[in-house]
Parts: C-alpha cells; sequence; structure tokens
C-alpha cells in the first residue's frame, strides 16, 4: 500500500485543500507558443521558493529502465520509496522468499543507482513470508516506522513494526513484532497507517485469503500495540485482494484495492475519519476498464495538478495501467501502457515521487529480482528550466503541447506546501503581415496585421503612427527613421501573440550648401556636408547655366549675379527611388571694383596679359583711366569690358608702376568709385 502525500498525516487535512484549490500561485490556463508567460505567487514569506516550468506532468507516459539484478532480492514483494527529512532518498524491500528486510540507499536523487543495506530478518522479528510494507513519520515524536505484515496462511500471518529514530539512514533499527493481532490477520496486504483528526494512529490491511478489511488501532501513541477491528468484506468487493492504497479527497478517505480473483479494481469509501463504524463503509467495484486490468499485483496512489492518479500493476501479463481522476468517486480514464521498462511479473509499485522536476517510481519484478525504474523526466521547451526566487521571471514556451508548472515552497520544512497547475500552448495563429516593409522618407505604409480568430489588437509604439486605428488590424504609419512597430493580438481562448513588424526607412539627404555672398567675379563650390555620398546616389543640378557640371555632388559655380540652385538626390540601392531636394542662393557683391595688382602684357595667358575691371555687375562705367608715374593719361574707356593692353600710342609702356581710377554705378544702383596701382610686368 503507497500513498505519498500521506506521509504527513497530521497535516494532510489542512495541506490537501490547498492543492486543490490551486491557491499558491497565480498562471494563465491557455498561452500560445512564444508568448510570454507570467507566474505570481500569492505566498511572500516562505523560507524557500521552487519554480519547474516544464515539469514532468504525471498525464505523460513513463520511460523505464531495468536496472538489473544485483540488489539482492529473492521473491521480492513489496517496495516503498521515502524521502528522509534530510533530503536523503531510502527506498525499502521485503523479500518473502527469505523473509529479508532491504534497505536501497538514493542519496540525493532518485535517478542514482542505490547501494543495499541488508537487514535480513531482523534477529527473527520479521513477519514470516513479509508481503507488505508501509513507511509512516511521526511528526510530535520526530520518529520513523515502517510496518511490515507478513503470511501465507492465517497461522503464520504477523504485523511487525521497525522503529527507525529521527531518520531512515538509522544503521540499527529496532523491530517489534506485534503477532497476528486480535487473530484477525489471514494473509495481509496493502498496509496503510496515518493519524487522524482525533489525534489518535490507525492503521488498514486487507486479507487476502478472507477478503476482509481490518482496522488496527494504536491509540494516541504509534508505538502502542494495536488493537484490531474486522469489516469484512465491504460492500462484497473484495474478491482475493493484492493491495491497497488510500487518498484523503474533500475531506473523505478512499481506498483503493486490486482484486486478483476477478480482475477489477474496487473503491472502499471510509468517510470523514479513519475509524467509522463497522458496517458504515460502502463499496464499489470499479471492473476492468476494459480488460485492461488482468491478474493486478500492486497500486500506487497519487495527487498532481489537482487530480488523483494510480498506478497498477499486473503480475502475469506485466503490463502497467493509469488511472486518471479528477476526483476519487470519478470519472475514471484508465490508460495502457504496457510494459514498461522490462517489467517481469512484477509484485509491488512503489509511491510515485517527485524530484523536482522529474518523477519516479519503482517496481520489483519476482520472475528475475530485478528492479524497474519508471521515470517522467521534465520537458526541455522552456526558455527557462526553473527558478529558486519568489517572482519568477517571464519565459515562454517554443512548442504546442500541455505542460506542467510545479511551484514548491519551504521544501524539506514541516510546512512545505507543493501546487502544480497544467498549462496549455496552442499554436500560433495563421496571421498575415506586412514583411520587412521599405519606405522612403517622407512616405507613409499602411501596416496590417490579419488573423480571422483575434478578438482585438494593440499597435505600440505609437511613434508616427495613425492612432485613431489603433486597436484595428490595418493602421497608416510614417517613420523619420527605421522603425520596429509590435502588435499584439488577444484571442479568445487567451493566447496573446505577440510580433513585430520592422520598417525600413531609406534616408536621402539632400545638402546644397549653406545661402553665402561672393565677391562680384568669384567662384564657390555648392554641396554641404550631410550630402548622401556612395555609388548608390546620382545628381543633378538646375539651372544648368554657370556650373562646371550638373552630376557632381560639389560642383563649382561662378554667377555674375544673384543665383539660385536646386540639386536633386536619388538613390538606386533599395528600388525605390528615394529622392531628396536642397536649394542655396548666391549672392554676388557689387560694392567694389576689382582689378588685379598686377600684370604681364607679354604673358600667352589671356587672364594675366591685360589690365581691367573684373566686376561683372556693372550697369554704368562714367570713366576708367590709368596714369603713368609722371600722371600721363595712358588709358581711357567708359566700357566695363574694355582692358588696358599695357601700349601707350602703340608703343609699349615700360615696367613700373601705374596708377588707376574708375567711376560707375553697379546693377542694384550704387555708386562704386575707387583708385588703386598696378605693376606692369614683362
Amino acid at each position: 500500500m503507497k500513498k505519498y502525500l500521506l506521509l504527513v498525516v497530521l497535516s494532510i487535512l489542512s495541506q490537501l485543500p490547498a492543492v486543490t484549490a490551486q491557491t499558491l500561485f497565480t498562471a494563465p490556463d491557455t498561452v500560445c507558443v512564444r508568448q510570454p508567460v507570467k507566474l505570481n505567487s500569492t505566498i511572500f514569506d516562505a523560507a524557500s521558493y521552487y519554480w519547474g516550468f516544464c515539469s514532468g506532468a504525471i498525464t505523460s507516459a513513463p520511460s523505464g529502465t531495468n536496472m538489473g539484478n544485483g540488489f539482492g532480492f529473492h521473491t521480492p514483494a513489496n517496495i516503498e520509496i521515502m524521502q528522509d527529512r534530510n533530503g536523503l532518498y531510502y527506498g525499502f524491500v521485503v523479500n518473502a522468499g527469505t523473509d529479508e528486510f532491504l534497505r536501497l540507499n538514493y542519496g540525493n536523487s532518485l535517478n542514482n543507482t542505490p547501494t543495499v543495506t541488508n537487514f535480513g530478518n531482523l534477529t527473527n522479528g520479521l513477519p514470516h513470508h513479509p508481503t507488505s510494507l508501509y513507511i509512516a513519520y511521526d511528526t510530535i515524536a520526530t520518529k520513523w516506522f515502517v510496518f511490515v505484515s507478513g503470511g501465507y496462511t492465517a497461522s503464520e500471518s504477523t504485523l511487525g513494526r521497525i522503529d527507525f529514530g529521527p531518520t531512515l539512514g538509522n544503521p540499527t533499527p529496532n523491530i517489534a513484532n506485534f503477532g497476528n493481532v486480535g487473530g484477525l490477520l489471514n494473509g495481509p496486504k496493502g498496509l496503510f497507517v496515518g493519524k487522524d483528526a482525533d489525534l489518535n494512529w490507525y492503521g488498514y490491511l486487507i486479507n487476502r485469503n478472507s477478503n476482509e478489511l481490518i482496522r488496527l488501532d494504536f491509540t494516541f501513541n504509534i508505538s502502542n500495540t494495536p488493537s484490531a477491528v474486522n469489516y469484512n468484506n465491504v460492500g462484497g468487493v473484495l474478491n482475493f485482494p493484492t493491495d491497497m492504497a488510500a487518498v484523503i479527497d474533500n475531506g473523505q478517505y478512499y481506498f483503493f484495492v486490486t482484486n486478483r480473483g476477478n480482475n477489477s479494481v474496487a473503491r472502499l469509501d471510509m468517510g470523514a475519519t479513519l475509524h467509522p463504524a463497522v458496517g458504515t463503509p460502502a463499496g464499489t467495484n470499479l471492473g476492468d476498464f476494459l480488460f485492461r486490468i488482468l491478474v493486478p499485483s500492486s497500486i500506487s496512489l497519487t495527487r498532481d495538478c489537482g487530480s488523483i492518479y494510480a498506478y497498477i500493476t499486473d503480475s502475469t501479463t506485466s503490463q502497467l495501467i493509469s488511472i486518471q481522476m479528477p476526483t476519487a468517486v470519478g470519472p475514471y480514464n484508465a490508460v495502457d501502457y504496457s510494459v514498461v521498462g522490462g517489467m517481469n511479473f512484477p509484485s509491488g509499485i512503489s509511491s510515485i515521487l517527485r524530484d523536482k522536476d522529474d518523477l519516479y517510481a519503482f517496481v520489483t519484478n519476482v520472475n528475475d529480482s530485478t528492479l524497474t525504474k519508471l521515470t517522467i523526466t521534465q520537458c526541455t521547451n522552456a526558455s527557462i528550466p526553473s527558478f529558486s526566487e519568489v517572482t519568477p521571471p517571464v519565459y515562454s514556451y517554443d512548442l504546442p503541447g500541455t505542460y506542467n508548472i510545479y511551484y514548491v515552497i519551504n521544501q524539506g520544512q514541516p510546512n512545505m506546501q507543493v501546487e502544480c497547475k497544467e498549462i496549455v500552448v496552442l499554436p500560433i495563429p495563421n496571421i498575415f503581415i506586412n514583411l520587412n516593409p521599405r519606405i522612403c522618407k517622407g512616405d507613409s505604409i499602411k501596416l496590417y496585421a490579419i488573423s480571422n480568430y483575434a478578438d482585438s489588437l494593440l499597435w505600440s509604439p505609437i511613434y508616427h503612427i495613425d492612432t485613431a486605428y489603433n486597436h484595428t488590424d490595418t493602421v497608416v504609419a510614417w517613420p523619420d527613421y527605421s522603425t520596429v512597430y509590435n502588435v499584439k493580438l488577444f484571442y479568445p481562448d487567451g493566447c496573446i501573440v505577440d510580433t513585430s513588424i520592422n520598417v525600413s526607412v531609406v534616408k536621402v539627404t539632400a545638402d546644397a550648401g549653406p545661402d553665402r555672398t561672393i565677391l562680384d567675379g568669384s567662384s564657390s563650390v555648392l554641396g554641404g556636408p550631410n550630402m548622401s555620398l556612395d555609388g548608390a546616389f546620382t545628381y543633378h543640378w538646375t539651372p544648368y547655366q554657370f556650373i562646371e557640371d550638373t552630376t557632381l555632388p560639389f560642383p563649382t559655380v561662378n554667377p555674375p549675379y544673384d543665383f539660385t540652385y536646386a540639386v536633386e538626390v536619388t538613390e538606386h540601392a533599395s528600388g525605390l527611388g528615394c529622392q531628396a531636394r536642397d536649394t542655396v542662393t548666391l549672392h554676388v557683391n557689387c560694392g567694389d571694383f576689382y582689378l588685379p595688382n598686377a600684370f604681364a602684357p607679354g604673358s600667352s595667358n589671356p587672364g594675366s596679359n591685360r589690365f581691367g575691371i573684373l566686376n561683372q555687375e556693372i550697369s554704368q562705367l562714367n570713366y576708367f583711366r590709368i596714369y603713368d608715374r609722371w600722371g600721363v593719361l595712358v588709358f581711357e574707356t567708359k566700357n566695363p569690358a574694355q582692358y588696358w593692353d599695357g601700349t601707350y600710342n602703340g608703343t609699349p609702356s615700360p615696367v613700373g608702376v601705374y596708377v588707376w581710377e574708375a567711376d560707375g554705378f553697379c546693377t542694384s544702383g550704387k555708386t562704386v568709385k575707387k583708385k588703386g596701382n598696378v605693376s606692369l610686368l614683362r
């Protein structure tokens, strides 16, 4: 008989409602693949916390490993596993063929291969042909006890108690054999011992030979010699019973019994106490679950994620069957796992123990004296496998399926609480979105995320987006730079899809340069430092007058008067042909006469072999005169385009310094008058 959650019996009535009420944390029931999952603890003052986000779920099919026959088994009849108060795991096995009591030492993990301590028959105190055992812990005395029953016939049937004291690792436990308690034992099987709400200890077992349910009364001290009460065949549902397991559900005790005689499972409804009046318990035959139960040998019960699960072994078919039930009274769903882990005429199955995120159970095999390990391991589909603080980080699942969240507070303490919850992860629904759209800076684009089943949507950020349509499947955006827009789609099943659209903005910068003033007759280079530059751009300047090349990014211009140029830059890498335009105005200054300070009449360069006014914005020249050093007038004109060639009366003038004076009007109407010197060179 096995019942993991009945270990600390004194506190079980307060713990079980917490398990089924889901009060330790809150979590969504349904999410989508890659949807952020946020869990919130409702307990904030615990000594320790452990979250498993992808824990092994008991609804999953277990894998099995046959660990061989090197453990000293000889007709092993039963096995039980328990975690000690110090966190170490111990298993106990009874050999019916050799009257031996064995301890399996697993250390700190049930995944370890155990070492074996063989206590033998404990100085002949062990029941002959031992067949069942049960581990109990007295929270008041802080002591461990292992009860063993045995005997193939009524004459050899006895009950024993092995006292381990504070630790199951005690190398020298004591044993007390109570004999055939009240003369009522007849092939006893399926042991259970627990403390009821009246603070008295009670035990139960079933007689295989006489189909009877027997109660053991220890009164207030588990170390007392018990008396016995016979409940007979409750409801007539016992038929050569082989094992029994107990569970509390909604404050009521229930025993589940495997019957070899008619290949069935029976349920005994004991009521709200462990000491109901004789005749009060009711029995129900649950049948063979469509022939899945065939010669059952053992049963184990556990509670996980708010439901109850039974594991049943068949002795001759070596099959493993799981019965899943939301409550002890059903409905029941049976699953046949066939032969798992080389089970070979299994005789006993341990409690299903959770070692953080992995589930373990162990089976003894009579035919080859081997040990089978059943395992349900944690999955690898969570972005974070586990966490050990009160507030877990946001995580997600990468594949659809049903996952188990496991939460423990105060691990290993008397006030330890465990809660688990299944979360359904759905595949991402079909969504039609823009795929990496590109726009030119200054343009707008329609963004869409269309899904037939979404209830609502939410776009973010609201940067350059039409907020009037922020909750619709289509919005208009006009970003000035590349921007990632997120859109959340909310579905009625709780699924939330958070996806994004990356809008790439192609930026083209046309920089014609700053407006400026230049001297009359001088030149200037157009274009500024922000001009887009590389081989992916082309340039076009307009108009074409007074410019060296309209296709250069930085052309030279020499306008004769105020002039405005425009440049248009076009990019070609994106295929969009994005363009930008800019203008620059050049103001030509005509507030002075501009003349060189020397010239050489004999030079072949037309720009330096004559001397004259360089201004291009002189509308009227009153006079332009040149004198030699004696004051003789050697040149005079009223034409601003006429130059002195360095001669006087057809004769070359000598080298020297000459004086000039000019008077006239600019095109703006401004008067200009000036004198200066020029050197004539030969």
